[in-house]
């Protein structure tokens, strides 16, 4: 196991203080929201553009913003197991670009996502009606981007699952979560999650190996 590293004991620090902070704002108001502020902590979550409660800073700050704690402590894990590796091979410079790359490629993906069911989807399904104002929060995009890199430049070093704990190598680890994510956001089974969000961490994350692969970089 990696020694946590700089850039990734830093950005663990800012999302447990984030979330610490964010509790103080409280849960939104009960009843009718009409003023931004009524959303609570929640008015640093990532809502859809069009949504009257959208602001710029949300595409940022829903990254440092978690449900619940258990939300906090996988993805927080997730942080320290891949991003140490991570930044130990490229600098802090590089590990850093390529976090918010893939935290931005999963929120770019989930508003894709978003806007096709809006859409072309069943609007009296109550996720897509409520689309527009729908928050998502949540460090995982980055996270799977971290994920991905990791099997990426480790595919055969061995990971152990946590439930149930079964040894299996990084590359084959990558696979397994990248399919099931497909799925369960395909097929809606596992709703409240933002499935959408994994996966663009993760292609983005990808395409961005794939990039400094062929053309190197300059970071």
């Amino acid at each position: 196991m990696y020694q946590i590293t700089d850039v990734a004991k830093h950005l663990l620090i800012i999302n447990l203080l984030a979330f610490v902070g964010s509790l103080l704002l409280g849960s939104p108001i009960d009843g009718p929201i009409n003023n931004f502020w009524d959303l609570g902590r929640l008015a640093f979550a990532v809502y859809y553009p069009t949504s009257e409660f959208f602001r710029p800073f949300q595409l940022v700050t829903h990254m440092f913003m978690h449900g619940d704690a258990y939300h906090l402590l996988f993805n927080m894990l997730g942080l320290y197991m891949f991003g140490s590796g991570l930044e130990m091979i490229w600098g802090p410079r590089k590990f850093l670009f390529y976090y918010f790359f893939a935290g931005f490629g999963g929120v770019a993906l989930h508003i894709f996502v978003r806007f096709l069911q809006i859409q072309y989807g069943d609007l009296t399904q109550p996720e897509i009606f409520m689309g527009n104002n729908t928050p998502m929060l949540g460090a995982s995009g980055a996270i799977f981007g971290l994920l991905v890199g990791y099997g990426f430049l480790f595919p055969n070093n061995i990971i152990t699952l946590l439930f149930p704990p079964i040894p299996m190598k990084a590359k084959y680890f990558v696979m397994i979560f990248a399919g099931l994510e497909l799925y369960l956001g395909v097929s809606g089974y596992q709703s409240g999650i933002a499935h959408f969000t994994h996966l663009g961490g993760a292609l983005f994350g990808f395409l961005l190996l794939l990039y400094w692969q062929r053309f190197g970089s300059r970071l």
